[in-house]
């Protein structure tokens, strides 16, 4: 299976966008499709055996839009040259329309005011409202400013569908005709003792009105996406390298994997990269949301786009162009703002049905006006208004563009979120699950303790460290690198190791120097049948502590017990007390003993504790929590964490953890800092709060918008029925939904 991301144009409204998804929906060897409105993508997952990009953008084409396939190594240029010339040109087109439409239209609803208001205003020239004036100037605005609406309403027609432009050309249309047929036939009006009123200014101010309205979605449109601009304006766009000795500056895109680059203070770093040479702090901030500057030295790694801040330092290019940390989150935010939240299916199968719906309202709001005031002027004005101001735009909008504004600004706190279901899920998390190690404390374990059976007599505290070190040594476990650190430390050497052993969740084992070394739990060594009387009120003691105690056992016999201790993250006090106080159940699951999680977990408030869980157990424990019905977070950053991450309703990435862990998970943390779970849970809450006011304004509008249209407070409000009010309305529900969106940009975390 294969994904790809499509670019579309000529869409209008949710209906053009649910018409082509049903397009690409319906080619054989595609599995699904998703289409936003808001961002003009289509996201579509296919079997390249069955099918293939170009056929489906044949389909697309069949339609009456068009596509074109978006290449993930132009990912981090933004848009192409090709597509703002496209985008100027609309803004462009836009632009001069709405302008000559707007005059026209001023000329046309003056001269009609007389008729409007039925008062006789001297100020007013007769020969403005002259019908064969208004249809001289009305038709460059009918046929030229409103050309767009007929050419999709035939498209649509052509395929047997019904879209916005179908309704506006059918209102526009019904008012610019009835008023040609009374302009050409006013002698037969006047024979008739009947006196013909025209509405031109009606055609002409409802096109003009929804362009302009057209017009203010599409910057707002545009200014949703914002965050994937300025994390693309991020990147560096040379780079200084150092070949043969000597400086050499070159574009970013010929820098490669394994180069050496010089960054000097207040430069950005172009790509990611491992410190070889210098030492410096890094402001991370626009990438990890950290705001502290981070000190580099050798070793250390740098991502690219991030701002080198005291001195200069050398570095080895380790990842370029789209592999970069921040291609990757620009990446992640394009494959969120183009996903679709559950929420939205409610808008879709709305959308399906209500352009046809709507036409069969209008056709009925002119019979029974015309059967019940046998007045044709009126059947014929409430018939265009029901037309106009019933598009679905707003219901269309009010989901997608708070996903892109959403996921944007998370992306902006260093919160990736991978799509909108993990977003809306997020706002409904009842509990936390929390790993130990690596989440609530740094993951950078010490040894404090070192403690033997037979005490540091003949140097057999200095030879049982070099066994226990050698050993772990094979190993990758957080536990075992504080071990063998601790052995450098004490300018220990280490020996060669045999039949070396890891057992999951429980320590390893090898053969050192002829000796049988095993590292590991209590319970392990209780399992293999070793004593661990000896040690145990010391073991004790290091737990109470809160250190974790590892048994070393050579031969079959306890000879020592290590303590080791991991310190608590600055940031996990504060952030488990706003969880809680977001009204959130917190729990710490770890693979360490009771006592020892129990310690960690009093120091930062949580008293739901799960310890001494394997991490084959891990998965299995978050499903026993969501069997009390709860919806469950997992955070970690292991991965020993990847199958508890991928069975929560939302797993949680630490973002300084494995690739694995954040494969599997639905939110990226990439600073590390737990007080992102609680920015990502205030931020998933705000937008779906502000979804669901677009979709409540989307749907009265709608709903109370239709029956005032179609005349039903006539008796009270006739002056209502005019369709230019329609007009207006319609426009503005859309651009009000776009703007709501949009105060989403403003949302700050609280702590």
């Amino acid at each position: 299976m294969e994904n790809a991301t499509l670019k579309l144009r000529g869409m209008s409204c949710a209906s053009c966008a649910r018409s082509i998804e049903d397009a690409i929906s319906s080619v054989p060897g595609v599995n699904e499709c998703n289409v936003n409105f808001g961002a003009e993508q289509a996201t579509v997952n296919y079997d390249p055996r069955k099918t293939d990009l170009q056929t489906i953008q044949d389909a697309v084409d069949a339609a009456g839009y068009s596509a074109y396939p978006l290449q993930e190594q132009n990912l981090m240029a933004g848009e192409d040259d090709e597509e703002k010339r496209y985008r100027q040109q609309e803004l462009q087109d836009l632009q001069q329309k709405v302008t000559i439409g707007g005059i026209i239209s001023a000329v046309l609803v003056i001269g009609s005011l007389p008729m409007m208001t039925g008062l006789n205003l001297p100020f007013i020239p007769s020969w403005l409202h002259n019908s064969w004036l208004q249809l001289f100037l009305t038709t460059p605005v009918q046929f030229w400013c409103g050309y767009s609406f007929y050419i999709n309403a035939g498209k649509a027609f052509k395929r047997h569908a019904a879209t916005m432009d179908t309704l506006i050309a059918l209102g526009t249309s019904a008012a610019f005709f009835y008023s040609l047929f009374a302009t050409l036939f006013s002698n037969f009006f006047i024979a008739q003792g009947l006196m013909p009123d025209v509405y031109y200014e009606t055609a002409a101010v409802v096109i003009t009105l929804i362009l302009l309205g057209r017009l203010f979605e599409n910057r707002a449109k545009g200014q949703t996406s914002e965050a994937i601009r300025k994390l693309i304006g991020l990147q560096a766009k040379t780079a200084r390298l150092i070949r043969n000795g000597r400086e050499v500056d070159v574009p970013i895109e010929q820098v490669e994997i394994g180069d050496v680059v010089l960054v000097r203070p207040g430069e950005k770093i172009p790509v990611d990269g491992e410190v070889v040479d210098g030492t410096s702090t890094v402001d991370e901030a626009m990438v990890t949301g950290e705001s502290i500057p981070v000190k580099k030295q050798p070793g250390d790694e740098v991502i690219g786009a991030t701002i080198n801040k005291t001195g200069s330092f050398k570095f080895r290019a380790t990842r370029v162009g789209k592999d970069t940390v921040l291609a990757q989150i620009v990446q992640l935010v394009q494959q969120a703002q183009g996903s679709k939240a559950p929420i939205q299916r409610l808008a879709d199968q709305v959308t399906g049905w209500f352009v046809p719906a709507v036409i069969a309202i209008a056709i009925l709001t002119f019979i029974l006006w015309y059967n019940i005031m046998g007045n044709v002027t009126l059947a014929l004005i409430t018939t265009v208004g029901v037309l106009i101001i019933a598009c679905p735009c707003a219901l269309g909008l009010a989901t997608p563009t708070s996903v892109m504004v959403g996921t944007g600004k998370g992306a902006e706190n260093g919160i990736l979120i991978k799509g909108a279901e993990s977003l809306e899920i997020a706002h409904k998390l009842q509990t936390i699950v929390l790993d130990k190690t690596g989440t609530i404390t740094q993951g950078k374990p010490t040894v404090t303790d070192f403690l033997t059976v037979n005490g540091t007599a003949n140097g057999n505290e200095i030879k049982l460290i070099e066994l226990a070190a050698s050993v772990e040594r094979n190993s990758e476990h957080p536990l075992a690198e504080a071990v063998v650190k601790y052995a450098e430390s004490q300018q220990i050497p280490l020996a060669d190791v045999r039949d070396f052993q890891a057992i999951a969740g429980s320590g390893v084992q090898g053969i050192v120097a002829n000796r049988f070394v095993q590292i590991g739990t209590q319970r392990w060594m209780e399992e293999l049948g070793i004593e661990t009387a000896e040690l145990k009120n010391q073991k004790e003691r290091l737990e109470y502590l809160g250190k974790t105690a590892v048994w070393l056992a050579v031969d079959g016999e306890i000879k020592g017990l290590i303590g080791i201790a991991d310190a608590i993250k600055p940031t996990s006090i504060q952030a488990v007390k706003a969880l809680q106080k977001l009204g959130l159940e917190v729990v710490m699951l770890t693979g360490d003993n009771r006592r020892t999680a129990e310690s960690i977990a009093r120091e930062v408030g949580i008293t739901r504790v799960l310890a001494e869980v394997r991490p084959d157990q891990k998965a299995a424990t978050v499903q026993a929590i969501q069997a009390e019905g709860k919806i469950v977070a997992m955070v970690g950053d292991g991965i020993n964490d990847a199958p508890a991450l991928a069975q929560a309703d939302v797993g949680i990435a630490i973002g300084t953890g494995t690739d694995v862990a954040i494969a599997a998970s639905d939110i990226t943390l990439i600073s590390g800092d737990l007080q992102g779970i609680v920015t990502a849970i205030q931020l998933s809450r705000a937008t779906i709060r502000n979804i669901r006011q677009n979709l409540f304004f989307a749907f009265v509008y709608n709903v109370a918008g239709i029956p005032i249209a179609a005349g039903i407070l006539f008796p009270v409000f006739g002056w209502l029925l005019n369709p230019i009010i329609a007009g207006a309305a319609m426009a503005f529900s859309s651009v009000s939904v776009v703007s709501n969106a949009l105060r989403l940009r403003n949302f700050q975390p609280k702590f």
